[in-house]
């Protein structure tokens, strides 16, 4: 097809009836789809039909009830069940969804209890160990396959192929989140991108985007601020007409952890966000989960601390806990543990280095080589042992191990209005600031939003996902100093 057709299309012959198209075509980017799916059911098939004959074959080997190889129908009766339920559940749908692992356990391990409750009055049918182990197997094979699959895309994709070509209307100041949240998923490889205003000043400029979009043999076409768009009818149907698919990104919502719902609401989708079954659980689990492992770390590591305070103690004059007035809870102050990096009187050198600070905006003191630091200190602070007092506040209840960080009185006093928002939750002894770079962010507006992002997307996933990855960031000593 050439260009010159393909744009005609687009551009919509005002002779023709608006819904009909130049020509009928397969929706752009099917073939691809389609072959994704033919290969996810095919090593699904294959790992579930593998699972059977191996258990089969060692069930042969004692004592088969059934020879699968007589019954060769029965076995593909219920491989087409099986792979049904998948489909069902839509794990063979583009994007997360496909990535699902635990609904394809959750799927296989459905299909199979099916299968135990219709046989469960004939065991001259399937033995129960044979039908156990083709379970286990089914579960594992399918599973590895996936999971390959899913690492070849990957892998593909990061070299650029095999994504969907798309293209993006918004407002210039929405570009670079939309983009971002685009580019989250791997998938779609962005051409271009239009300014949505300029769809609202004339017919000519709207059928410049459409002949843009089509000269780019685009896909997939991203609209945010669907609202503004007065012809959205003519660009709904142009797009629809060359196979290409719409999505409408609402950019006004921040993304979230928690599962949505979608619902139709008067023939309006809604996003619906259910509270659990008990309400408050999650955070009663997440007080518990950090007064227990506080307390068994201190318990466990009181080697380390005696080892450490020799350490301070031998290194320089002082004490062996620095204990800092800071800001906690609904802006309340408490005192915060710490081991001693710095030299005794280094609060009052601070104000003599305020010109050296290295945070742009100054609201926190950041020095990369700041002189009050013992040599001691250094080594605490490059794997953050010198935060290790402060279970000592989880404890207590000040703090917990995972939230936004308490900063200094001098820092707090510097904050804006939107600032204390941080305020609204338990202080953290990690959090998203930290395992995002922690010294190496300058910027306190990007920490305030990583805050402000973990605020909004909390959950007891999240907080564990904080703490794996602290450990990662800690032992290899990312942004400490």
């Amino acid at each position: 097809m050439t260009a010159t057709t393909t744009t005609s299309s687009l551009s919509n012959n005002s002779q023709l009836d608006l819904r009909a198209p130049l020509l009928t075509r397969l929706r752009r980017g099917t073939g691809g789809r389609w072959l994704r799916n033919i290969i996810l059911i095919l090593l699904d098939a294959s790992g579930l039909y593998m699972a059977w004959r191996i258990a089969e074959f060692y069930e042969t080997a004692i004592d088969s009830f059934l020879n699968l190889q007589q019954n060769s129908a029965f076995l593909l009766s219920i491989i087409t069940l099986q792979i049904g339920l998948i489909a069902a559940q839509g794990l063979y749908t583009s994007g997360q969804k496909r990535c699902d692992y635990f609904s394809l356990i959750k799927t296989i391990t459905f299909s199979y209890l099916l299968l135990f409750a219709l046989f469960y009055q004939s065991p001259n049918v399937v033995s129960r160990s044979n039908f156990i182990l083709s379970w286990i197997l089914s579960v594992a094979l399918t599973c590895i396959a996936r999971f390959g699959v899913n690492t070849a895309i990957r892998y593909i994709r990061k070299r650029g192929a095999v994504c969907y070509p798309a293209f993006l209307i918004c407002r210039p100041e929405e570009k670079e989140k939309a983009a971002n949240l685009i580019g989250i998923e791997n998938c779609y490889n962005l051409l271009g991108w239009t300014d949505i205003n300029s769809l609202l000043v004339d017919q000519l400029s709207f059928d410049t985007t459409l002949e843009r979009i089509s000269s780019l043999g685009v896909s997939e076409v991203f609209v945010c601020s669907w609202a503004a768009i007065k012809s959205r009818m003519f660009l709904y149907w142009n797009l629809r007409n060359a196979g290409i698919t719409l999505h409408i990104l609402p950019i006004d919502l921040e993304s979230v952890e928690q599962k949505l719902e979608l619902r139709m609401l008067g023939g309006i989708p809604a996003l619906k966000l259910s509270p659990p079954l008990i309400t408050g659980s999650d955070f009663l689990v997440k007080r518990c989960f950090d007064f227990f492992c506080a307390t068994f770390f201190v318990i466990a590591a009181a080697p380390l601390y005696l080892f450490i305070a020799s350490l301070i103690k031998l290194d320089s004059p002082g004490p062996v806990f620095y204990k800092q007035t800071r800001i906690g809870l609904h802006g309340k102050p408490f005192k915060v543990w710490k081991f001693r990096t710095m030299v005794v009187n280094a609060d009052r050198l601070q104000k003599d280095l305020e010109a050296s600070n290295e945070m742009k905006d100054g609201v926190l003191f950041k020095m990369k080589n700041d002189p009050r630091i013992t040599r001691v200190g250094k080594f605490l602070r490059r794997y953050s042992l010198d935060e290790l007092p402060q279970l000592f506040n989880v404890i207590f209840g000040e703090m917990s191990l995972v939230g936004p960080r308490p900063l200094p009185v001098r820092d707090v006093e510097k904050f804006s209005e939107k600032h204390f928002i941080r305020h609204k939750v338990l202080p953290g002894i990690t959090g998203l600031w930290q395992v995002s770079g922690r010294s190496e962010i300058t910027d306190f507006e990007k920490v305030v939003g990583l805050d402000v992002t973990y605020m909004e997307n909390w959950s007891l996933g999240l907080d564990l996902q904080i703490l794996l990855q602290t450990i990662t960031v800690v032992l290899g000593k990312r942004g400490a100093y």
